[in-house]
């Protein structure tokens, strides 16, 4: 073996990190020399050693990587990405591409995100390094407590409808963001997701059936707009939501005050009041966006960055810590051994998660510990090479709860969205209905599709993220960013995809960074998605080899065909140092577009 051989995405980065040249070919013998003598890359100080064997054979990607060094956006619709690389060519920075796009995505995405949900963004300026996060999901109503629910004959807080409905956020989001960083004129960055509702926008394949597959949970109004006649409009035809070109209007204009203190609250409130939910106009006009510290994690030489609760970023650090404690990368890209490992970790990832994470503000989430190295490592261990477990417990707590109350198989109707400037400013972006058509309302005069993340409080008594007034529910949403090890920007990734947003990041960074894809290689490499229990869904594209190992294991497999949203719809920018160039790349699994210039 010689030193040509090593290759891959950790060694490209590496050499952007550290000089002088010299320094790097002395660090890559030495990991050859390792490798050589059986020191697997899990083994060794991924700090210091960070080359790895490529043994990873993959099919031809489906799109290519795509490649700029002024600027780059990814979204999730390729007219949204338009917009978005309109603002940077314009001088705007990423920021405003993220409002552009966002606005965008609220129109011709309507199901999966919307002026009626929530968005979470991370946030990296170019001149200082400093990073920063956005939490703007909303709250519950004042009149949202345990005792409004059992009076309104429910057992579990249901998954569509006006109680499944809190305060949305995205719009606080998108005004609070542009507060701080952005630099173009607000109403100018709106202006194309008003021309799109108000004008029309072509419907796509993808848009038809998914209207098709989740639309029956609409109320009239939303069936009426998003299915006439009873079926999806024809592919091509022009979708035209003129109330809402009326809201964004107004809220381009007159800012997030006409949208929680205005008409808008208003009629909203009155809307959801007459549906039976608790919300009333003060639960909007009390609403605020909060900056929040995010949470930091090693992995492979980068720091990870995620949002903390009430999102489930928690498990996202902690899964790859516990990956730190298995020779992942000698176990071989998708084999069996090596997905196996993967969806046992990701079951003690999600069973401390389901027991504790919450809004922080209204309840005691104990962070520090449950990123704890020695306890992840402890944790780590107890997953059995051979055999699959069918339940997992938290690894600590007083109180045993039920997962119950989050075990829903959403699709994960959500948008992601990234961009990067020409001065190096980066964001990572997403925002969500939760499930397709959110709560099914759609209020006909504002032309707004209210969501259901209020679905996923608890009401089991004692519970973190037992409903209460004021109160932020849990969030699957998990944006993500990694910085290289000398600070400097390296990619922001994120998925749409409910619970498997955390198991498919991992697995396309482990893509990237130890079986040396590109990341559209990443992106597309096939992937699974564990559900409750033995449950697995996998695409077919892994060997069958490998699914006979994982079904000798116990894992009860669906095998899924083709590309499907069953596994989200990953975006990427990935910079390097290096070459001072940008790689976008976007999942064919969705509608999912990359631009860069």
């Amino acid at each position: 073996m010689n030193i040509s051989e090593v290759t891959g995405a950790n060694f490209r980065n590496y050499t952007a990190m550290q000089r002088p040249v010299s320094i790097i070919r002395r660090i890559a013998v030495t990991a050859v020399v390792a490798l050589g003598m059986g020191c697997t890359p899990a083994q060794q100080d991924l700090t210091t050693s960070p080359a790895y064997i490529s043994t990873t054979s993959y099919a031809a990607q489906n799109r290519p990587d795509v490649r700029g060094m002024k600027g780059a956006v990814s979204a999730d619709h390729p007219l949204a990405a338009q917009a978005g690389l309109r603002v940077l060519q314009e001088g705007g920075n990423a920021t405003d591409a993220i409002i552009a796009m966002a606005g965008v995505l609220a129109v011709v995405r309507p199901h999966m995100n919307g002026i009626g949900g929530d968005a979470f963004g991370i946030f990296y300026d170019g001149d200082s390094g400093e990073v920063t996060a956005l939490n703007a999901s909303g709250r519950a109503g004042q009149l949202a407590t345990p005792e409004f629910f059992q009076a309104a004959g429910v057992e579990r807080i249901p998954g569509s409808g006006a109680l499944s409905v809190s305060v949305p956020g995205a719009v606080a989001g998108w005004e609070d963001a542009h507060a701080r960083y952005g630099t173009m004129d607000f109403q100018a960055l709106l202006a194309p997701a008003i021309d799109y509702a108000r004008n029309g926008f072509p419907v796509s394949t993808r848009l038809a059936m998914d209207f098709e597959a989740q639309g029956r949970s609409l109320n009239q109004a939303g069936r009426d707009l998003y299915l006439p006649g009873g079926s999806a409009p024809a592919v091509g035809t022009l979708l035209k939501n003129e109330a809402l070109a009326a809201s964004l209007d107004t809220i381009a204009r007159e800012g997030k005050a006409a949208y929680y203190q205005g008409a808008i609250a208003q009629h909203l409130a009155a809307f959801i009041t007459e549906q039976g939910g608790y919300l009333r106009a003060s639960d909007f006009a009390s609403h605020s966006s909060t900056w929040v510290e995010p949470l930091r994690g090693n992995y492979l030489g980068h720091t990870f960055i995620v949002m903390p609760p009430n999102t489930q970023g928690v498990a996202q650090l902690a899964l790859m810590e516990m990956s730190k404690s298995h020779p992942i990368a000698a176990l071989g890209h998708n084999s069996a051994e090596y997905l196996h490992t993967l969806i046992e970790l990701k079951k003690l990832a999600f069973a401390d998660r389901d027991r504790w994470i919450a809004d922080p503000e209204l309840a005691v989430v104990p962070v520090d510990r449950l990123l704890d190295a020695q306890y992840l490592r402890q944790r780590a261990s107890l997953v059995d090479a051979g055999r699959a477990a069918e339940s997992v417990e938290p690894g600590f707590g007083d109180e045993i709860f039920a997962d119950g109350d989050k075990d829903r198989d959403d699709a994960g109707d959500t948008v992601y969205l990234t961009a990067v400037d020409r001065w190096g400013n980066a964001v990572s972006w997403i925002q969500s209905n939760f499930a397709g058509f959110g709560s099914g309302l759609l209020d006909a005069e504002t032309g707004i599709l209210l969501h259901n993340r209020g679905s996923l409080f608890s009401l089991q008594s004692g519970h973190p993220n037992e409903v209460a007034a004021g109160k932020r529910p849990y969030h699957t949403l998990s944006p993500l960013m990694a910085l290289y090890g000398d600070g400097g920007f390296a990619f922001t990734m994120g998925t749409p995809g409910g619970d498997s947003q955390t198991q498919s990041l991992l697995q396309i960074v482990n893509n990237m960074l130890l079986f040396d894809m590109t990341p559209q290689q990443a992106i597309e490499a096939p992937r699974f998605r564990s559900s409750g229990g033995l449950a697995v869904a996998i695409e077919d594209r892994v060997a069958p080899e490998a699914l006979a190992g994982l079904e000798s294991r116990g894992h009860e497999l669906r095998i899924i065909a083709g590309w499907t949203a069953t596994f989200g719809g990953a975006q990427m920018i990935f910079y390097d140092p290096v070459t001072e160039v940008l790689t976008a790349a976007a999942d064919p699994r969705r509608e999912a577009y990359s631009l860069a210039y």
